[in-house]
């Protein structure tokens, strides 16, 4: 990450009439919440345009209802850790839109959650979930406590009261919960084992993300990666070129990084960099994504172990990926990661594509110096829309009590994403801005939500 980091909402321009009211009203509603804030900027600047071609959307108040969740959930999470003392957090949960279907976005735990974090991931997650086209509605929650450090027992103990009140207000036809920064498999499996407990029915549906062996997915691990690549790849094709051969950045070294990673280097191209919060790795050779897994998902290390133990790497402490010429990015580490400096600096090195493997990863003034360069660019809505677009097939196998193998999984997920794509793209033609990802995934996101809301009336 840059040294300096703008003001999120100083650098925000001034947006069109058609949605100037809405946002403005929404910002004197929600006080001193800049990521829900940026997040709102983005997406009512990129509507206007179908607002201004579907009249019917303003007369019926849809944007002042989208910006509103339709529930917010907080509560207390008291635990005990090892020593025997008391601790407390906060849960959340912001339940957005279920105009396509139930609730559904992952459970975060960090020590930098909060409201407007939640806010926004959630929002967000009602496009994404549209462009998918499986017939969910857009959720998100999640903690400030922080799993990294805890022991087993803690995080057991932790997710077992965080679901003593959360398992009230979800279900697999009202809610379905799945993982996200600091929620795994280990906490999938403690919350529903806890959901379990208390309600006495097993309902496979409720979360995603769960254990292949009892009612999980193939594939869902390495989704939102693969998806985030597929996504670039699809990109690259429509200028008769691929990932094959091409220097990727990707930043992070969580699940998201891990499997892009993967998935690039069985696509030909190289991966060469991931970051922790240490810093980052150069490797010229090519990330060798087992010794990364080893590190990362097995000894639970730091970035730097991996340097440490591939003589072809280097580690650089408090760094940053953006700074390695690279043909193709991947910010996949946290919001607002990626500065208009980074995006510079990126340009300046000759990149061709970028792809948002997290959510909101880009800086709004990073985004438009991509698309004034003409580099791809790809928002997370559309491109990391793997994870929750595999959860949404986990539902269906957990519904139908079928299993499918991973490589029919993978290639489901593959046409979702080239689905999403070709969604995106001809959304972006049709408002008048071919190539515009974030104008088309936006646009045609928006106009499968709003056509619902519309049709089911004012509630």
């Amino acid at each position: 990450m840059s040294d300096a980091r703008p003001s999120i909402t100083s650098t925000l321009p001034t947006l069109p009439s058609a949605v100037r009211d809405v946002y403005a009203q929404a910002m004197l509603r929600n006080p001193h919440e800049p990521e829900f804030h940026q997040a709102l900027h983005e997406v009512l600047d990129s509507i206007a345009p179908v607002i201004e071609r579907h009249p019917e959307f303003a007369e019926a108040g849809i944007l002042e209802r989208l910006v509103e969740p339709e529930r917010q959930i907080m509560f207390r999470v008291p635990w005990i850790d090892d020593t025997g003392r008391l601790r407390v957090n906060r849960g959340f949960r912001v339940q957005f839109n279920s105009a396509l279907g139930p609730y559904k976005g992952g459970i975060r735990f960090h020590s930098s959650v909060n409201l407007s974090i939640m806010k926004f991931l959630g929002f967000e997650q009602i496009f994404k979930n549209a462009l998918t086209g499986q017939g969910i509605g857009g959720a998100k929650g999640g903690s400030d406590f922080d799993p990294h450090g805890r022991s087993s027992g803690e995080v057991m103990r932790f997710c077992q009261s965080f679901m003593s009140e959360l398992y009230r207000h979800i279900g697999e036809h009202t809610d379905v919960p799945a993982g996200d920064i600091g929620v795994g498999g280990r906490e999938i499996g403690y919350m529903f084992g806890q959901y379990r407990k208390i309600t006495n029915r097993h309902e496979s549906g409720v979360f995603t993300g769960k254990g292949v062996g009892w009612g999980g997915a193939q594939v869902r691990t390495e989704a939102t990666g693969y998806g985030a690549v597929f996504f670039a790849e699809e990109m690259l094709g429509t200028r008769g070129d691929s990932i094959a051969g091409k220097r990727v950045a990707v930043s992070g070294s969580g699940n998201v990084a891990i499997y892009a990673i993967e998935k690039v280097t069985q696509l030909g191209g190289i991966p060469v960099t991931a970051s922790d919060s240490t810093g980052y790795i150069v490797d010229d050779a090519g990330i060798d994504i087992e010794l990364l897994k080893q590190v990362k998902e097995q000894d639970r290390l730091r970035i730097s172990e991996y340097a440490a133990r591939r003589p072809s790497a280097r580690f650089v402490e408090g760094g940053n990926v953006w700074e390695v010429p690279v043909d193709v990015a991947v910010p996949s580490a946290t919001q607002n990661e990626l500065s208009p400096t980074d995006a510079e600096t990126l340009i300046a090195n000759g990149v061709l594509a970028v792809a948002e493997g997290a959510n909101m990863p880009c800086f709004p003034g990073a985004i438009a110096a991509f698309q004034a360069a003409g580099t791809l660019f790809a928002p997370g809505k559309a491109a990391n829309a793997g994870g929750v677009a595999t959860s949404a097939l986990e539902m269906s196998q957990n519904h139908s009590r079928q299993r499918w193998s991973f490589d029919d999984s993978e290639t489901r997920l593959r046409d979702i994403m080239r689905n999403v794509h070709t969604a995106a793209f001809d959304a972006s033609e049709r408002y008048g801005a071919p190539g515009d990802y974030v104008l088309g995934a936006n646009s045609v996101a928006f106009e499968r939500v709003a056509q619902a809301m519309l049709a089911q009336g004012v509630i």
